[in-house]
């Protein structure tokens, strides 16, 4: 790529990063989108419950998204991996991991998280196809069906009065002793939802369709599919490193308006905030794209 300097520069190319171009794009902002390529829910099957684009493949909306954005041509495309970002004295400077440097003005983080898996095996194979994070994303799909919840504690009742509105077959799997207070086991007993405290060693699967939890003493029990909390890491170290402070849950602090606690750098999409969503993330950044363009504004005017 011949130039080196944008106004702009966000990293990953998926829905937020791709809304945040749109914005800026229109508005002729000179920018530069440095994506990878491997979107945290590539392996999902459909995505659901994002008006317009409801039952699509993720890769059909990104398609159809970077398609739209490349015709803004004030908007540049590299494809490759952010590394290291560091100040410099107009802006920032990006290096990619082929050795390429990028300046901006203005940086904005639309790098996702990445989900880390537990030593279950086949667990992996299912995630995002019959083993789910979201009732809203995935519960009408696998409304009626037999299944599981993979969750202790508050994130497991929760989860559980979601999904009683969608299926009446539901057990909780804590693997371990519940962590349960009195009155939330007396609601799950009242709607009849089951409490396995057995560890699970295994998931049984066919082309990542759940059909079988095996239990490390040995037993099973059949499922159709199963929500699950894991936990999780910020897919790029460059806001930390660039000062970005991150919650008490591992996401990067934003305001309202997409505004990281450092001074011209903005974070949107699934790094910034708990509701994870094609919907929210197209949101966001379209949110960012727009006050990245007003403080440029604001600062030539």
């Amino acid at each position: 790529m011949e130039k080196k300097k944008f106004e702009v520069i966000i990293i990953g190319g998926s829905y937020a990063g791709l809304s945040s171009a749109m914005a800026l794009g229109r508005s002729l902002r000179n920018t530069l989108i440095i994506d990878a390529g491997k979107p945290c829910n590539r392996q999902t099957p459909h995505s659901h419950n994002f008006l317009t684009q409801d039952g699509s493949t993720p890769k059909e909306i990104s398609e159809i998204a970077k398609n739209q954005v490349t015709k803004y041509n004030s908007v540049k495309f590299y494809n490759g991996l952010a590394v290291s970002g560091k100040r410099g004295k107009s802006g920032f400077e990006i290096t990619t991991s082929k050795g390429d440097v990028f300046a901006a003005k203005k940086l904005v983080f639309a790098t996702g998280i990445k989900d880390l898996m537990p030593n279950v095996k086949g667990f992996a194979e299912c995630w995002g196809i019959s083993v789910v994070h979201c009732p809203y994303c995935h519960g009408y799909e696998i409304r009626n069906k037999k299944t599981a919840i993979i969750a202790n504690g508050e994130r497991a009742f929760h989860l559980a009065s979601l999904v009683n509105n969608l299926t009446k077959e539901i057990t909780i799997i804590t693997s371990g002793t519940n962590n349960f207070e009195e009155i939330q086991l007396e609601k799950l007993k009242r709607y009849n939802i089951k409490i396995v405290e057995k560890e699970i060693t295994a998931i049984e699967h066919q082309n990542g369709q759940l059909e079988t939890i095996v239990f490390k003493d040995g037993s099973t029990e059949n499922f159709e599919c199963a929500y699950a909390s894991i936990p999780f890491e910020q897919n790029s170290n460059i806001p930390k490193e660039l000062g970005c402070e991150l919650t008490e849950n591992g996401h990067i602090k934003v305001n309202f308006m997409q505004k990281t606690t450092e001074e011209n750098i903005f974070a949107c999409g699934d790094n910034s905030t708990m509701m994870r969503s094609v919907a929210l993330a197209v949101s966001s950044g379209n949110i960012s794209g727009a006050v990245v363009n007003n403080e440029l504004t604001q600062e030539s005017f």
